[in-house]
């Protein structure tokens, strides 16, 4: 088992380099790429993966709401359910690890 977990724990953080994502063909043109050209063009790309990720995760957390029984919010914030908001913490968290990946790929 821990040498699953070492082989997976490899994969995540050398991922890229082992599949080959940091190599560029040398007939890629600025404008075909999404390596940012100028300190606003970066700023941009920020804005724009921050709130397209951010928009992911709410509809991540919405729809783990409605597929679970119960009104997770309810129970989170008029019952103080500690558990409750755990679950959806780890919840909101996975689905941001899962986002980040598809971002960084």
């Amino acid at each position: 088992m821990n040498a699953l977990r070492l082989v997976v724990l490899t994969l995540l953080f050398t991922g890229s380099s082992l599949l080959g994502a940091d190599a560029e063909p040398s007939t890629t043109t600025a404008a075909a790429t999404w390596h940012a050209q100028s300190l606003g063009q970066a700023l941009l790309y920020t804005f724009i993966f921050a709130a397209s990720g951010i928009i992911i995760a709410i509809l991540g957390y919405k729809l783990f709401d409605f597929f679970t029984p119960g009104d997770l919010h309810k129970e989170i914030v008029e019952k103080q359910n500690v558990a409750a908001a755990v679950v959806a913490g780890a919840v909101v968290l996975g689905i941001c690890l899962i986002i980040a990946a598809a971002m960084m790929s």
